[in-house]
């Protein structure tokens, strides 16, 4: 039998793989824009992009517009190679099964 695939467990959280996968397809992302799009709570999403921002997976940016809070997120390099090893061990994982 082969070797499973590791899953890598910073990206393997349903938040955190659904931040990844917004951010892999835009250059930035506020705060706000990412709460809306995953539908979570500040509290969970800020803990959640901490994690990631930890792992040198996104950088934060926070700055003022018009005197009002903005932060921003962008997806590293580190990130971007994390998150398609990932998505290849979860085919490998997969291996023949038929996904619909």
């Amino acid at each position: 039998m082969p070797e499973l695939p590791e899953l890598n467990p910073v990206i393997h959280g349903k938040l955190r793989l659904a931040l990844l996968s917004l951010l892999s397809g835009v250059d930035e992302a506020e705060f706000t824009w990412l709460r809306s799009r995953t539908g979570s709570t500040d509290g969970n999403l800020g803990a959640q992009l901490m994690k990631l921002e930890e792992a040198g997976y996104v950088t934060v940016e926070k700055r003022f517009v018009q005197r009002k809070p903005q932060t921003l997120y962008r997806m590293t390099e580190a990130g971007r190679a994390a998150l398609t090893e990932y998505v290849q061990a979860l085919k490998q994982l997969l291996g023949g099964a038929i996904v619909s």
